[in-house]
Formats: structure tokens, sequence, C-alpha cells
């Protein structure tokens, strides 16, 4: 049969991941806070029941020889499975990294993927008599990922023919974690083509009325599925290197309305240079300013709740289209992705933290009252400045109005504490989260000595991989390594 050709979108994908060279030390400081951001928001989600009981192997008792720790547990599974745990745990909050553009999606998704391949390739390294994987390589990896689910979110918008745009991050994943396991440019096209494949699920799980806990898990299920397709490419299992273009058939015509997808910028390390944090408040991203403005609100509004007339938000049209909501709130899952919601609880309690999303807080007669008495519109220049790559603000502006006509200033803020404008704030501010989800779960000499080892960049970046996670994790289950994999390289 005559060769038809590769798309581009994957030639690229795989040079990339294949031949370029991280060198940018912001880049790499940068994924480094990703890195602990993503491990801290792991151990604090378990203390939360309904994450608890989809972790673990998926058949309880099975035991791997050769797996990966999940962070804060005994755990010790497979890498699919390790990733899905992994995943859950650092989404179940809605506290992790964000990426915006035509699509929003959460970059750190990717880091449960890499992580998982890391450890299960170092275990087969040690037995073979090679060096483990240091952080280091999983730094450059995190990179390289974040970047390409970041650039294909950046102009595509799957949320507009509504489907999920994790298929991004499982796309990123997958690439990187096929190079990871030994694969060059040929294997990295077959897997990231079957990635495409796969296409992408609904996004009902994240818009009334059926939002759910599925949300979080998604991200999970992204990881899993990627380490599962680099795998079986290891396999010598055939890509498909016509899967988007494919008349009919192909990726762009069943989901992207009979048009390519667009890459207009060239990748390097753009995106993870520019991601944003959710440092202050869990909850949605478009939602991070909104807070912020209504905590400043909160002293000249908490005691004068009664006689609010309304409250007006001026927010963007992706803010609009995602998280404005004046149904009846089901759920956490449902009022962490509710404007209003996060607005109201930010007035009323001058701060937001996930027990706010709890029933308990959420039978409080005062929020839904608020929440009757607000306002969500459109400023047009906040559209712009919203995907403007110059910019890539979240820009939210409050203003509450009194029966007495009397009312507040209108506050504005600009970009949320995460923003790669207000990284001065942001890294120690992400230090301190990072201190606080680890003194929550672990005694405290214990967290200050592994919070000393996220601050030391010398230290943590010579670390193995299977020295890092088990600092984050109860004693294993005794296992025992035989080698039984043969792709073995140096990132």
């Amino acid at each position: 049969m005559a060769d038809l050709g590769t798309d581009q979108l994957l030639l690229d994908v795989a040079e990339y991941v294949v031949g370029y060279r991280v060198e940018s030390a912001e880049a790499l400081k940068t994924a480094r806070y990703c890195l602990v951001d993503f491990l801290g928001n792991c151990i604090a989600s378990l203390r939360e029941p309904e994450c608890l009981k989809v972790l673990g192997p998926l058949v309880p008792g099975t035991t791997v020889p050769h797996g990966a720790h999940v962070p804060g547990t005994a755990f010790y599974l497979d890498p699919c499975t390790a990733a899905f745990n992994m995943g859950t745990c650092a989404a179940w909050l809605s506290y992790g990294d964000s990426w915006q553009g035509a699509d929003w999606i959460s970059p750190f998704e990717c880091i449960a993927a890499v992580l998982a391949v890391a450890e299960y390739l170092s275990s087969l390294r040690l037995v073979k008599g090679f060096p483990a994987l240091t952080v280091r390589e999983v730094l450059v990896c995190i990179v390289k990922a974040y970047e390409i689910c970041g650039i294909l979110a950046t102009d595509n918008a799957l949320n507009q023919v509504g489907v999920e745009s994790a298929l991004f991050v499982k796309v990123a994943a997958t690439a990187v974690c096929t190079r990871m396991l030994g694969g060059g440019r040929r294997e990295v096209i077959s897997a990231t083509s079957q990635a495409f494949v796969d296409g992408s699920g609904l996004r009902c799980y994240r818009h009334f009325p059926n939002v759910g806990t599925r949300k979080s898990w998604c991200a999970g299920d992204t990881a899993s599925r990627s380490v599962w397709l680099a795998l079986l490419t290891m396999r010598g299992e055939m890509g498909y290197p016509l899967a988007l273009s494919a008349p009919v058939w192909g990726f762009n015509d069943v989901y992207h309305r009979r048009t390519s997808l667009n890459v207009s910028r060239e990748y390097g390390t753009y995106v993870v240079e520019n991601v944003v944090f959710k440092v202050s408040f869990p909850g949605d991203v478009h939602a991070q300013t909104a807070m912020e403005c209504a905590l400043r609100l909160h002293p000249q509004v908490v005691h004068r709740v009664d006689e609010v007339l309304n409250v007006t938000i001026y927010t963007s049209r992706s803010a609009i289209r995602t998280i404005d909501k004046t149904s009846p709130l089901r759920n956490p899952s449902d009022r962490e992705t509710c404007l209003q919601y996060c607005v109201a609880i930010a007035l009323l309690y001058g701060t937001v933290t996930t027990d706010h999303f709890a029933d308990a807080v959420a039978q409080d007669p005062r929020i839904d009252e608020l929440r009757s008495r607000m306002s969500v519109r459109e400023t047009p220049q906040f559209s712009s400045d919203y995907v403007d790559p110059e910019k890539m603000s979240l820009p939210t502006a409050i203003q509450v109005h009194f029966k007495d006509r009397t009312s507040t200033t209108r506050l504005e803020v600009e970009y949320p504490l995460g923003h790669r404008r207000r990284r001065l704030e942001c890294f120690p501010a992400l230090e301190k989260k990072l201190m606080m989800n680890l003194s929550a779960r672990l005694p405290a000499t214990r967290a200050t000595k592994l919070f000393e080892t996220c601050m030391n960049p010398q230290l943590l970046d010579k670390l193995s991989v299977p020295e890092f996670l088990e600092l984050f994790c109860e004693p294993p289950p005794n296992h025992v390594l035989t080698f039984a994999g043969e792709h073995l390289v140096t990132l």
C-alpha cells in the first residue's frame, strides 16, 4: 500500500517531544512549583470520603512488582491505575493549575501520567542496574506535556462543540509518556494518533443538570488512558497517521466541524511559563478574580446583607459560558463551578475554602438569597483581554448596590494571584499552600522536612523519582522486584 503521509500536527508533536531541549530556567522553576503543588493537592484531597472511595486497585488486593506510589497512601499500583489515582486526587478539590485559551484545560493532569511512568520505569531500571529517573528529568517531561496541551487549547475550542477538552491533555501525556518509555518519533506519532482516535467524551457532567464527581475523576481517567496507550504502543501496536485528516471518519470531520486543528505557535516553553495557579481559592479558574474582588468587599457587605439590592458582576464571555449558574446547585461539584455561589461565599464569610462547597455550608439561606440578587454581565474588553496572548487576563469587576441607593466602589481585579504577572506574590503563596496541605496530613516534623526538600531545587532535582515519591507516602506493602521490560532510555 502506498504511503499516504502523516498529519502535520502529529509530526510536529513528535519532533518536539523527541528533539526539543528544555533550557529555560523560568520554565523549569515553574514546572517545579507545578509538581509540588500537584502533590500537595493530592495529599489534601485524602480527607474527602467521596474521593477515597474511588482510590486503590480496581480489583481489591491486586499487587504488582513494578508500579508507582500514590502520594499520601500506602498504595503501590500498576502505572495505569496509579495515574488514575494521582490524577483523581489532584483534581478532586479543584485547586490545580489552569490554562485558558479558546478552550480551558487543567495541564496538571499530565503530571499524574508522567509521575506514574517515571516511577514504573525507575523500578525497571534499578533491577537492570541502571539509575532511576530523577526529578529533574520529570520536570522536563512536565514542561513538554504542558506545552503540547496548552498550545492545542490556545486556538481550538472543543467546548464549542460540546465535548471534553481533556482530550488535549491526553494527547500531550500520551506523547510524552511514549517518549519516556523509549519511543522515537515513529512511536510517538503512533501513540498520539491513538489518543486522537479515542476522540473526546461529553461535557455533560460539568454542566446543569448533570454536574457531578466525574469532573474530578475525569483527570484520573485521562492520565490513566494516556499511560495505557503509551504502553500499548511500545508493545508494537500500530498507529493511524491520518487520524486527524481522514475524510468523514477522521477527528477533524467528526469532532471539529470539518476543520483542521489550528496551531499558531511553535512548541517551546510558553505554556508552563504562563500557566495560572490556583493559590488563594479552590473552584473554577474563571471565578478566581471574582472571589478576590468579593473578598475585598466583604467588610463593606457582611453587616448589610439584608440591605443588598443587587450584586453586579462584570466578567468575560468565557466565564459566563462556563460558570454563570442560576439553577439549583445539587452537590459540591456543582457549587464550586458556580460564579454566583463563589462570590456569595466570599462576601458572606470573608474566605473561600473547600469546606464552603459542602452541604452543611450550602444550607445557609443567605447564600441563595444573595445569588438571587446577582446579575452577571459581559464586558467586551474583558472578553478580548482573556484571549489576548500577550495578556491572558481573567478580569472581573463587582459592585454591590444597597436598597438605600448607596453602593460599594466598583472593584476590579484583572489578574488572579496565580497569574504570571503576579509571580512575586504567587510563588511565596504557593509555598504557604503546600505547607498547609502537608501539615494537615503529616506529622509536623515530617511535613517540615518534606517542605524544605521541595523548596531546595539543588536537592530536589537530583532526587530519584522513587526516593521523592516515597517521601509523600505511607510505607508501601512489600513487593518483589523482577525485570519485566526492555525499553530503557535516558531522557
